[in-house]
């Protein structure tokens, strides 16, 4: 049977899981990645360590599977978006750590440039906000403030890269300097509408074009593995930014389909097939991958607080001692009793983008319970998402049939249920939710033809558990109403006078 190898490069550990031509894991390793907080607000990884972690973890998963390479058809690479490395074209070696996507010490930067009247055509070009969020003000940072980076890149002896381009390049021994469209597109760089880096926007952010990676397919062959040797002589054949991988993972290959990953946040993307949307809610427009030379793309949004309201549940309140006993104390009671728990602790995401909301407990009264407070908690996620598939499926111009769900909050049935109540469509669950790393070997499978296409890709898809609406709407609508009442009262509360 068909092997792929799926390297999963994520902000706190790098993964490599080897997956079967039917989809299942067949080996899987893992390696934490230690966090670097140079100054408040600043956040760091070592790129050399990535590229250690990376290597070491995809030859023990093809150990563990008990494989060689050469049962092996290619090598998928997904990854943590925006975070940017620059790196000695001659040596291979990195000039400054890399600069993750959560760092904002470039917000300035990004403020200066909107109180300029630049972030419409930012936004008109790339689909994006203008943001330290994304790579084009971390790249320029980087080469202001190492010395002579800025006249070496102009010279050519510079790299710049995402995680994904870092990795091609130590894969394949230094040949490639390549990424694919998913990533080049959370750039700031990049015009979605053509497919290829802006001069304008190179100027506006003053990064050197020397600096830039080929734009390829994301689902393509590249090269081949020159090191770890345990992967040599594989096909690199995919490349994908990890929320358009699990996009890809759950088969949301036609327009109106859409994923949502519980995680710390939430990260929902709809497809929106080959034109890209303009959203009026202020979702981001992305490109979703590029395969045979055409653009997908898709609109996405996020929640700022999903599973971290458990956390806070746990080590906040101490009303629970393991964020898996959520699910029960919030099932032993039928509803919130009245409470609502909007949790804004960090600011409201879309479609508020409120910077200045906080979190807020409403509606509690003498006989709240710790277990009314857990499931307004969870209710909490729900509606979140709820507001983020209303303005996605507004702003796509289709209808959602279902939401199909990954992440580690995912496996909640109370919370799974919600969401089928509060959505009205099915909330559908796959047996095998590894679905970031799976949408990078399906991509790179595609490449090679491990599949013949879409259609035969559709067999792999296995559901765990399907969970139908159960709830009236006009009890649903009740229930977004106070919501939204809740909202308000969260909205605005930290803005200094």
């Amino acid at each position: 049977m068909s092997h792929l190898v799926a390297l999963d490069q994520g902000t706190t550990s790098s993964r490599a899981i080897v997956f079967d031509r039917a989809g299942s894991v067949a080996g899987v390793a893992q390696r934490e990645l230690e966090q670097h907080f140079p100054q408040p607000g600043w956040v760091e990884h070592d790129a050399e360590e990535i590229w250690r972690t990376q290597s070491e973890v995809a030859a023990q998963a093809l150990a563990r599977a008990e494989l060689s390479a050469a049962d092996i058809d290619a090598v998928g690479i997904t990854n943590q978006r925006e975070t940017t490395v620059v790196w000695d074209r001659a040596t291979g070696i990195p000039i400054a750590n890399a600069i993750v996507w959560q760092d904002r010490r470039t917000a300035p930067a990004c403020e200066r440039l909107v109180a300029d009247g630049c972030d419409e055509l930012v936004r008109a070009k790339t689909g994006l906000v203008l943001d330290a969020y994304f790579s084009a003000t971390k790249i320029a940072w980087i080469l202001d403030n190492v010395s002579g980076a800025r006249e070496r890149a102009r010279a050519g002896e510079l790299a710049f890269g995402t995680i994904d381009t870092w990795l091609a390049h130590k894969l394949s021994g230094g040949a490639l300097h390549v990424t694919d469209a998913s990533n080049a597109s959370r750039t700031l760089l990049f015009d979605i509408r053509r497919g290829d880096w802006d001069d304008e926007l190179l100027e506006l952010f003053g990064v050197p074009r020397e600096l830039l990676p080929e734009v390829r397919d994301s689902s393509e062959v590249l090269g081949e593995v020159a090191a770890p040797s345990a992967l040599a002589s594989i096909p690199i054949a995919g490349i994908v930014g990890d929320q358009q991988a699990a996009l890809a993972g759950q088969l949301c290959f036609e327009p109106g389909l859409a994923k949502n990953t519980y995680g710390t946040g939430c990260f929902t993307l709809v497809n929106t097939g080959t034109e890209p949307r303009v959203s009026e809610n202020r979702l981001l427009t992305t490109v979703a991958w590029r395969r045979d030379g055409e653009l997908s793309y898709a609109l996405e949004g996020s929640v700022f607080v999903g599973g971290a309201v458990v956390q806070w549940l746990r080590d906040g309140l101490g009303i629970i001692t393991d964020s898996a006993d959520v699910e029960e104390l919030a099932a032993s009671v039928p509803d919130a009793g009245g409470v609502v728990l909007v949790p804004a602790f960090t600011g409201l995401g879309a479609p508020y983008w409120d910077p200045h909301a906080r979190g807020t407990i409403v509606g509690m009264t003498r006989g709240t319970t710790a277990a009314h407070i857990a499931r307004a908690a969870l209710e909490g996620i729900a509606h979140q998402v709820a507001d983020l598939i209303d303005a996605l499926g507004s702003d796509a111009g289709v209808e959602i049939p279902e939401l199909r769900v990954d992440g580690g909050a995912s496996a909640n049935d109370t919370l799974m249920q919600l969401q089928a109540d509060l959505l009205g469509i099915p909330v559908v669950r796959p047996q095998v939710t590894e679905t970031t790393a799976l949408g990078a070997a399906y991509l790179a499978g595609l490449a090679v033809g491990t599949w013949k296409g879409l259609g035969e890709l559709a067999e792999n898809r296995r559901v765990e558990r399907r969970f139908e609406p159960a709830l009236s709407r006009d009890k649903v609508e009740s229930s977004r109403e106070v919501w939204r009442r809740a909202v308000e009262r969260a909205r605005d509360w930290a803005r200094a006078e």
